[in-house]
């Protein structure tokens, strides 16, 4: 896809240049691009770069974030440069990313962790299940990682004993063990908040969950532990990007107090700020 194709195709939005009473960042760097055009998928992060917007707009860096949707790989956009910078992902996919598909792109800061959770329109608690209950989880390898670890973590299952979600995923071939006889269906993330009411359970990544009305903290029948782990949401750019300017002065503009207090008063710890 061109770059014409890729702007077009995309529902993007320019967020209005208003002057808020911030600490000032660094002057630009001259070899800022005109626009820095980040990669966003809708729900959090549009949110959250809206108040990004304005923060990095007083240190004299244009943002536009772009809101892509469906098969639009934020990832492709900037590995073709139609896009500057994307902000959606964990390090983990992001690594999967670059061996799968020959990316060269690094993260350039921390966002925010968004626990992933099972959520049930039938069950209180995963031990609530009964034999033969379908519970979906995603079928992507990070995504999928996470929620075998929460199975595991809640014991509902154990793992190959060498496993580390720092350096590897996991999938449904490294369970050893199933203590609750329940089977474990593969759907894409994307549609999994939309087959809930299908299912006895299912784990939904908070970005799809927050669209469906779904707060983790609030509503999770289990909840991604917090405590070491690797899937903390970053910004990434171009490996030849990560120490200009413009890079550091966007990620300072996200990792800014306002941004802060937006998410922790917005999403009252479903998000949780990673700075």
């Amino acid at each position: 896809m061109n770059k014409r194709d890729f702007l077009r195709t995309s529902a993007a939005f320019l967020l209005p240049a208003a002057v808020v009473n911030l600490p000032s960042l660094a002057l630009a760097s001259a070899a800022s691009p005109p626009v820095i055009r980040v990669g966003v998928r809708g729900g959090v992060d549009e949110e959250i770069w809206e108040v990004v917007t304005k923060v990095a707009k007083e240190s004299g860096l244009n943002v536009k974030a772009v809101v892509l949707s469906g098969a639009i790989s934020p990832n492709e956009g900037v590995h073709n440069g139609d896009l500057e910078v994307n902000s959606f992902q964990h390090i983990p996919f992001l690594r999967d990313q670059n061996q799968q598909r020959g990316y060269q792109l690094v993260s350039a800061g921390d966002t925010y962790i968004s626990p992933i959770a099972f959520y049930s329109r039938k069950y209180k608690r995963l031990s609530d299940l009964p034999a033969g209950a379908r519970v979906g989880i995603p079928n992507d390898p990070s995504n999928q990682t996470r929620a075998l670890v929460v199975l595991r973590d809640q014991g509902v299952l154990n793992l190959r004993a060498d496993f580390d979600p720092f350096t590897s995923t996991a999938s449904l071939a490294d369970i050893t063990a199933l203590h609750q006889k329940i089977e474990l269906v593969e759907i894409a993330s994307v549609v999994l908040a939309r087959s809930l009411d299908d299912l006895a359970a299912a784990a939904i990544v908070n970005s799809f969950a927050y669209q469906a009305g779904l707060v983790a903290t609030r509503d999770g029948i289990a909840v991604e532990k917090r405590e070491r782990n690797p899937y903390v949401n970053i910004i990434a750019v171009r490996a030849a990007d990560k120490e200009a300017p413009w890079t550091r002065q966007l990620v300072a503009a996200y990792q800014s107090e306002p941004v802060r207090q937006f998410i922790q008063q917005k999403y009252q710890g479903s998000v949780i700020p990673a700075f």
